[in-house]
């Protein structure tokens, strides 16, 4: 047989030949193949500047300059003019910023720019608007949105605007123009919230319309249900049990001895009856997106 044998003299050159590296340093360990070397990058990226380190700087831009229109006008404009498409989440974080720092002049001026250069015209940036106004105590301008809003949307605008409104009139003890808004949220058939049915009671109580009064709380009774989110899960719960208003106040009022014959014709029962019965058709945990409940927000 043909044997073929290496002499001892070629076996040990093969083996000085060969040199394992020591150090691990410049090698990247693989699962099979064992370790090779790491090529330095031809190329190096740049640092990306996210969305909120450029809100941070453009509150920082703006609140270093003065209340002159034009000089924030333009301040804002040099920001985006580099800008390939208009930064909008950028401007919407710097108003959050601005809201949350209470900074009302400033939050009116970015709005304000950003609405004439025709971006962002959705209903939060107008009801942002018109909270600013409210605010820095420019009850006019405030005033005037709420009419152009009004007369343009009639029939999608958001109810919060209405309790906005309400809200602003109350604080000023504007009594007629807080029913005004309460009629008009009737003849558009926008169910009041219970923070809303409760001012416009006191109003009612404090100019002596009783008859007003019970009809109100008769007509918009305490909801025995409401919906709660838990873990972004939406979840019905029971509401405590709430004493009857127009009963109370009478009673303390007028001496009315319980369970008189005002509970034979009090409507509330069978109202709040309808409401549950409503209730029970749903799931008693459902999911929903938060988009679809933004008038509740």
């Amino acid at each position: 047989m043909l044997a073929l044998r290496g002499s001892p003299l070629l076996i040990a050159k093969t083996f000085e030949a060969i040199k394992i590296p020591t150090s691990i340093r410049g090698t990247v360990v693989c699962a099979a193949k064992g370790p090779r070397p790491r090529y330095p990058r031809v190329w190096k990226t740049n640092k990306r500047i996210g969305t909120i380190s450029k809100a941070a700087k453009l509150v920082k831009t703006i609140k270093e300059l003065s209340n002159v229109k034009e000089e924030v006008y333009g301040a804002l404009d040099s920001y985006v003019a580099w800008e390939l498409e208009f930064p909008l989440i950028t401007v919407k974080k710097a108003l959050k910023t601005l809201e949350d720092q209470q900074e009302w002049k400033r939050v009116i001026q970015i709005t304000k720019w950003m609405l004439s250069k025709g971006q962002g015209r959705t209903m939060g940036s107008y009801f942002t608007l018109l909270h600013a106004l409210a605010e820095d105590d420019r009850l006019d301008e405030a005033e005037e949105l709420w009419t152009k809003l009004l007369m343009q949307y009639l029939e999608s605008l958001p109810s919060k605007f209405f309790d906005k409104m309400i809200s602003i009139y109350h604080k000023r003890g504007m009594h007629e123009k807080m029913i005004e808004i309460f009629a008009d949220m009737e003849e558009l058939s926008i169910r009041p919230r219970i923070s809303v049915v409760t001012m416009i009671g006191d109003v009612f109580k404090e100019l002596g319309m009783l008859d007003k009064y019970e009809k109100l709380h008769l007509k918009y009774p305490p909801p025995r249900w409401e919906y709660r989110f838990i873990r972004g899960k939406r979840v019905k719960i029971k509401v405590q049990d709430q004493p009857n208003r127009v009963i109370s106040y009478r009673e303390k009022n007028e001496n009315i001895e319980p369970n008189s014959d005002l509970d034979e014709d009090d409507t509330s029962e069978d109202i709040s009856g309808i409401i549950d019965e409503q209730f029970e058709k749903d799931a008693d945990v459902t999911l929903m997106d938060p988009a679809q409940i933004s008038d509740n927000s």
